[in-house]
């Protein structure tokens, strides 16, 4: 008897789910895309991490080539680039959190604050469209506008009886330059999930801390940020884990030889030596090098933020 009900309890749970599915079948097809580009592109290449363990020869194959351990990453540690390198990629995405993690909390919080929903409107608008601009044209942006001869930036200084720098020759001025437009390009978009978040706050308790003589800048200190701070926890524990996950285009596309001593990052090493110089095994362990580091800064940031404010991913 027992045994009858839990295979009827079971065949119910399987005729539920398949009404779920057949309910949600156009909702499921629109996430394919997405599950096959993670399945594509994340999650296959993983068996690739063994060729930097392996002296990964083309014609011998992946499973064929030669066992060599720990080599490449030895070489990588004992090279004289390993500092510069690494130096460079932790700072520029040091400087990438510190500028950019706030700003699209502060345009969410001035957008939150205006109270016209077509200047609302327009204000997202503008702010969001730089994100689908691709990074070769912000590249080309930045170049033309930081030309030393015909470049806005150069005209004003010229203008006001300032020098002319040529930003793009100088290695001091790269980190900046990267910076600047990548906040530029993508506060916009890192607005969407605070003004979702906002969303969620009750109305109700604006009305009360009006009544209770609250100002505007109180109820965002008391009711507007707090309200949002899981969402803000989470993305900050996101972009930790992605500080050394500099992207390779607008690096590439701004960098010259004259600023490599600044603007050499991993991802651009690791394309010099394993597309350029065909060294595929020492590129490898460099990169699973990087994602090692890149997990560990995520748990200890994900354990930091659960002891001290109990707020975490997991």
């Amino acid at each position: 008897m027992q045994v009858s009900t839990k295979v009827t309890r079971k065949a119910k749970e399987n005729l539920t789910f398949g009404r779920k599915l057949r309910r949600d079948k156009y909702l499921l097809l629109l996430l394919l895309p997405c599950l096959l580009y993670y399945l594509v592109f994340k999650y296959a290449p993983i068996f690739g991490v063994v060729i930097a363990f392996k002296n990964f020869n083309l014609f011998k194959g992946v499973m064929e080539s030669d066992w060599v351990g720990l080599k490449y990453f030895s070489m990588f540690f004992n090279s004289p680039d390993f500092w510069p390198v690494l130096r460079n990629t932790f700072l520029l995405g040091l400087y990438k959190l510190i500028f950019g993690f706030p700003a699209p909390i502060i345009l969410a919080l001035l957008i939150n604050e205006v109270r016209k929903s077509f200047l609302k409107r327009f204000v997202q608008t503008i702010s969001y469209l730089p994100h689908f601009i691709s990074n070769v044209v912000v590249a080309g942006i930045a170049v033309m506008f930081l030309s030393p001869t015909s470049g806005i930036v150069n005209q004003l200084l010229s203008a006001i009886g300032a020098e002319r720098i040529n930003f793009l020759v100088e290695a001091s001025w790269f980190r900046s330059i990267y910076v600047s437009t990548d906040v530029w390009q993508h506060i916009g978009w890192g607005t969407i999930i605070y003004l979702a978040a906002l969303t969620a706050i009750d109305p109700q308790m604006y009305e009360a801390a009006r009544m209770d003589g609250a100002n505007r800048w109180k109820q965002m200190l008391h009711i507007t940020l707090p309200g949002i701070t899981p969402a803000i926890v989470i993305i900050l524990i996101l972009d930790i884990g992605k500080i050394l996950e500099i992207g390779f285009e607008k690096v590439y596309l701004l960098a010259t030889p004259a600023t490599y001593e600044a603007a050499d990052i991993i991802s651009t090493y690791v394309y010099r030596i394993g597309l350029t110089q065909g060294n595929y095994s020492y590129a490898t362990a460099i990169d699973l090098f990087t994602g090692i580091i890149s997990f560990i800064f995520i748990i200890a940031a994900n354990a930091f933020s659960r002891k001290v404010s109990g707020s975490s991913i997991w």
